[in-house]
């Protein structure tokens, strides 16, 4: 169900809300290192705490316990018994990260009373199918201890549906997954720092892999760049599944191999320079559970040129910033490159960056979740 926007109506308590995240990631032994590297956890904790939660919290599983308090956020690290830790939090929300943990999330349904919600947040951009028959059996037939689930997009939720894990009345609500603290720099210094010039300077950043679509956005820029004489393309990627693909079709093409850059893998902390120095962002993606990149550029102000799926539509208002394109149409992310360059401005950097502000901030996202939380922890007190 997505209907009309929630209200916490004034005066009315927030509630006490506990993340549970299940999945443990052995490599990562300091837990001040795995909070650096989960920055989805850290942001989701501080957004909704910011919106107004009467407390935020945040129990992980990890190879040992620990605790640390960041931004006024409790952090509980325990090795067993996580169900028993939240439920010591006596919380009235408990926030399961992913819809993969079925028999989990039922076991904290039993530790927890009736009146306390559970939603499981969806972080999966391919649904449960491919996944083990037990997986899928085990999922339908404890999908009770949900009370609710959260997708970035209302279209991810049919393949749940289908597969069992959510019931015909089972309450869905649309609400992005995550956002960026990430902020512009000066153009200048930018363009400086990160070597992307051009008019336009146009960025990819993501993996090399099929999904990704690289084969077609180079196809793409190819075509576009016939009519605009001064345009660049800096490719930043942390993997390189197809890299091999892609030199040889940069081969091929002196147009291509003089104007794109293979700039391979960058820093984080140095992302912003990219980002900054770009008139127009472009992927190819067939699917994706949100979309970090692109979030990243709509902070920095460039342009996306994105692919029209679920999630892309809805972090660009329906194509309102920027253009979208068909998915594996080269000749489609051709006209919308240069329906975008056309319009490149100072001004659109700034509407770009307001879009962001007002709509997939982490501001913007934690007041819809606290809405979302109200809502459905006020539906289990009266059970």
């Amino acid at each position: 169900m997505h209907g009309a926007p929630l209200q916490v109506k004034t005066g009315q308590t927030a509630p006490a809300v506990v993340q549970v995240n299940y999945a443990f990631d052995g490599a990562l032994r300091d837990p001040d290192a795995l909070l650096n590297r989960y920055a989805t956890l850290t942001g989701w904790s501080d957004a909704i705490a910011s919106a107004g939660a009467r407390r935020s919290a945040v129990v992980q599983r990890f190879h040992r316990r620990a605790h640390l308090v960041r931004n006024g956020v409790d952090y509980l690290f325990v090795d067993r018994g996580v169900a028993n830790a939240v439920a010591a939090l006596q919380p009235d929300v408990a926030h399961v990260n992913g819809l993969t943990f079925p028999v989990h999330t039922w076991r904290l349904r039993r530790a927890l009373p009736r009146s306390t919600a559970i939603v499981a947040q969806n972080h999966s951009d391919t649904g449960p199918m491919g996944r083990a028959p037990m997986f899928r059996v085990a999922g339908r037939a404890t999908r009770s201890a949900v009370d609710a689930f959260l997708f970035a997009a209302d279209e991810h939720v049919a393949r749940w549906r289908r597969a069992g894990f959510i019931g015909p009345a089972q309450r869905t609500y649309q609400v992005m997954e995550s956002s960026t603290r990430m902020e512009p720099i000066d153009r200048a210094r930018a363009r400086t720092a990160s070597g992307v010039s051009g008019a336009p300077a146009m960025l990819w950043v993501g993996r090399l892999n099929a999904n990704k679509d690289p084969l077609t956005v180079l196809d793409a820029f190819e075509s576009a760049a016939a009519s605009l004489p001064g345009a660049t393309l800096t490719m930043v990627y942390g993997t390189s599944e197809l890299i091999d693909d892609v030199r040889a079709r940069l081969g091929r093409s002196r147009a291509l191999d003089d104007r794109v850059r293979l700039a391979g893998a960058v820093a984080h902390n140095d992302l912003p320079a990219f980002f900054s120095a770009a008139d127009l962002f472009l992927v190819g993606s067939h699917h994706e559970g949100s979309g970090y990149a692109l979030l990243e550029a709509l902070a920095c102000g460039a342009t996306p040129v994105v692919t029209d799926i679920p999630t892309f539509r809805l972090l660009t208002g329906g194509g309102t910033i920027g253009a979208l394109w068909t998915a594996g149409d080269a000749s489609d992310c051709a006209r919308a490159i240069g329906a975008a360059s056309r319009r490149i401005a100072d001004a659109d950097r700034a509407r770009v960056r307001e879009h962001f502000i007002k709509h997939v901030s982490w501001a913007e996202i934690g007041r819809r979740a606290l809405e979302i939380y109200v809502e459905i922890w006020h539906a289990c007190r009266d059970r």
